[in-house]
């Protein structure tokens, strides 16, 4: 009777062992994808910090982030929570937590989900004419129609950025006669690209585009985007001229 109560006993440890691997979302498998596809380059650096935190060098990038998979009980105060195709997630200083186990685990978001801000550390990069944003092996773009920053895959050509552009859009353009002071002291790669999205975000809410001939059919819409665009620079830190 011994032997069969035992077999018994291991029968539903296994089982329930069984169970909790069944278990686990679904979510975390779509986690994996993601991590897959962030894998495009690789985070280069490697360097350890004395809290094993990783170095991410690229772009001189140079700040240290916790490694995907590494999981906390409770997460930074001042987190601020996302949703994504009904998966939560949470940010704090350039990094992704989602979650995981008895608390949180370090992960990538997934590309399309958009933010306001910025994480308070990134590197502009230019490539292929655009700027993107980069912090902690994740790429971000500017989505004028969406007012925020998208989570987006690493370009092509991500390991061959190009310089800053020293102007506006296109030679000639109203923002370019635009005239910008940086009140905050933005770096030249910051000034671009803020010219950039000013440009994007004015060219949506008025229909004129200054880069094409005609005004990209609002021949009209000059003075509205000059408005427009000196509200957003204003609104970035510039006074505008």
């Amino acid at each position: 009777m011994k032997i069969p109560a035992r077999l018994g006993l291991l029968s539903l440890t296994a089982a329930a062992l069984l169970a909790t691997q069944v278990a686990a979302p679904l979510f975390a498998g779509e986690e994996h994808e993601h991590e897959r596809e962030h894998e495009h380059f690789g985070r280069p650096g490697g360097r350890v910090d004395g809290r094993g935190q990783v170095l991410d060098s690229r772009y001189n990038h140079g700040h240290y982030y916790p490694a995907p998979g590494y999981s906390v009980r409770v997460l930074p105060e001042g987190y601020r929570p996302f949703y994504f195709r009904g998966s939560p997630f949470y940010f704090y200083g350039g990094v992704w937590y989602a979650p995981g186990g008895p608390g949180f685990v370090v992960v990538r978001p997934p590309f399309g989900l958009v933010l306001s801000v910025l994480p308070p550390y990134y590197s502009t990069v230019w490539i292929g004419g655009l700027p993107y944003y980069y912090a902690n092996d994740v790429y971000y773009t500017w989505d004028a129609g969406q007012n925020g920053y998208v989570v987006t895959a690493p370009p092509a050509g991500a390991d061959q950025p190009m310089p800053a552009p020293a102007a506006a859009p296109a030679s000639g353009s109203a923002a370019e006669n635009i005239i910008i002071y940086p009140k905050n002291g933005q770096s030249s790669d910051r000034q671009a690209a803020d010219r950039y999205e000013c440009h994007s975000w004015a060219r949506s809410q008025t229909g004129f585009d200054p880069t094409q001939a005609g005004g990209g059919g609002n021949a009209q819409g000059r003075a509205p985007y000059d408005r427009a665009m000196t509200a957003c620079l204003t609104g970035r830190g510039y006074e505008v001229r």
